[in-house]
């Protein structure tokens, strides 16, 4: 019997995807995923037509989101799987996040226009299709305004930071971020960490402090995760105690790279996300390991 595909970390249209939830859904269950966490970013809009998609199509379903967190003058971002949706300090922290995103566009189109590219909030706000207006959404206008050949080389020329368009951002601490996904009933999983621009010492500062705060998992196979990335990523989580796991990161069908269940499986040595008691108590999903 093949080995299930989990793909615990994609996005709709709810946040900076361009697909609809219910479509990424039906895209997951043709690609060969068996379980799936829609992780949209700060918010949990999507959730409801995401998982009433699933089972109409009977994949199995995990209601997720990725946070955003600001940790030693970074961004990170923190995926909770499991989580409850409707838990009160949840939504409000999720509610505070997506204020500073709107505040942060209106300052990236302001820097943008000093830069000599004026109606980046228009342009950006037609290829948005939720409640959240990203960075992502500025990076396809200035495709297609011709500033760049691709969303990748936007980012390197305008978004992060030292480039025109960068707008430090002021996130949940850590500390706030996993209390709130704990205390929605979901575990915490660093996402892609390969891609922080931390030194060794400071990414093994991270791990150690995500894990004294009850984080649970670390993605290990990511989309933007070389071979060797992954590898690195194993040997840590094996020195951390913390259990591994694999998201696409999926964004839309024109991001390639990123395709939905396109994961290589876990390095060997790995402790899988999904084979752990917790992950049943999150999720309501069994372990694959007992699985039948």
């Amino acid at each position: 019997m093949p080995t299930p595909c989990h793909d615990l970390h994609c996005h709709s249209t709810a946040s900076d995807g361009t697909l609809a939830p219910a479509a990424v859904v039906r895209r997951a269950a043709t690609r060969g995923v068996d379980v799936l966490a829609l992780t949209d970013h700060d918010a949990t809009a999507g959730l409801a037509e995401a998982a009433a998609e699933a089972r109409r199509t009977g994949l199995g379903f995990v209601p997720g989101i990725e946070l955003s967190v600001t940790w030693s003058h970074q961004t990170v971002h923190i995926v909770g799987l499991g989580i409850d949706p409707a838990d009160p300090d949840l939504a409000a922290g999720t509610a505070r996040l997506r204020e500073f995103r709107d505040w942060r566009a209106a300052e990236i189109a302001r820097r943008l226009e000093k830069h000599g590219i004026p109606g980046a909030l228009e342009g950006a706000r037609r290829f948005c299709k939720g409640a959240i207006l990203s960075r992502t959404h500025f990076a396809r206008f200035l495709v297609e305004e011709g500033h760049a050949r691709d969303v990748r080389q936007v980012f390197r020329r305008y978004l992060v930071k030292g480039k025109p368009g960068h707008v430090p951002g002021q996130w949940a601490s850590l500390e706030e971020a996993l209390g709130w996904i704990r205390g929605a009933g979901g575990l915490a999983v660093i996402a892609h960490p390969a891609r922080y621009r931390f030194s060794a010492t400071r990414l093994r500062q991270l791990l150690g402090a995500f894990r004294e705060l009850g984080g649970a998992g670390l993605e290990v196979v990511s989309g933007s995760h070389s071979h060797d990335d992954s590898l690195r990523m194993a040997h840590l989580a094996r020195q951390f105690g913390l259990l591994a796991s694999a998201g696409s990161d999926f964004h839309g069908p024109e991001n390639a790279w990123y395709e939905l269940g396109r994961l290589p499986a876990l390095p060997e040595g790995c402790r899988p996300l999904w084979h752990s008691p917790a992950w049943q108590a999150a999720t309501g999903l069994r372990p694959v390991a007992e699985a039948s």
